[in-house]
């Protein structure tokens, strides 16, 4: 009688992969979250919107798992949006069928300089909560990654208010007052740092920076 094969610890392979190490076989995890291909998460958003699964732990934790649950993938990524932390620095937005929508975007220096450097676990305490309880059910051999938005691409839509080809608003300000933009982006990356940290303290054994809009800019 042949003895079954131990089970592949994902999280191992996964870090491994991450520290570009030799590996058995390349690790598969699905980026776009729970995956509106899956019927299961359509089904979970006739009920709710988009925000309203972000900010509910429960619904957060049920559309991340099933990827996992279903195709048997080598990590979670936790169900989140890029512009939660534009919320918690006090830019209130939207999640639109067209995309995010910032009710009053970035114009002026004031403010800029308005913009809080937030508590995670008060202000995106929603967010931490999803991370533990997915760590808790995955266990340790599975693991649950986090993410945020490179501080340009957060610019970019805090700026704009709202995805736009070229984004002119957030071009102008960089051109016309680079000090500005700079102090806006010091901002949101000592605030995207400590959310980062956060996400890590609560479970996630890897996070991932997206810069969506990297290629806005001219080399």
């Amino acid at each position: 009688m042949t003895q079954s094969a131990q089970p592949v610890n994902r999280k191992a392979l996964f870090l491994s992969a991450c520290r570009c190490e030799p590996v058995e076989r390349v690790p598969v995890w699905i980026m776009r979250q729970a995956g509106r291909y899956l019927p299961e998460y359509r089904a979970v958003r006739q009920k709710h919107n988009f925000l309203e699964v972000c900010t509910t732990p429960e619904l957060a934790v049920e559309v991340s798992l099933q990827p996992y649950r279903i195709l048997g993938v080598d990590a979670v990524i936790v169900f989140s949006d890029i512009l939660i932390p534009a919320g918690a620095m006090g830019l209130p937005f939207e999640l639109t069928d067209k995309g995010p929508v910032i009710e009053t975007p970035l114009r002026t220096a004031a403010q800029v300089h308005e913009l809080a450097l937030f508590d995670p676990e008060r202000e995106t305490g929603f967010l931490m909560e999803a991370i533990r309880i997915l760590s808790r059910e995955l266990g340790p051999n599975v693991p649950v990654l986090g993410f945020a938005a490179a501080p340009w691409t957060l610019a970019c839509y805090m700026i704009e208010g709202h995805g736009k080809d070229g984004f002119p608003a957030a071009k102008t300000m960089l051109y016309n007052d680079p000090r500005l933009f700079r102090s806006l982006l010091e901002r949101i990356a000592h605030a995207t740092a400590r959310y980062l940290s956060a996400q890590i303290a609560a479970g996630a054994a890897a996070v991932q920076l997206f810069d969506t809009w990297v290629g806005e800019l001219t080399l």
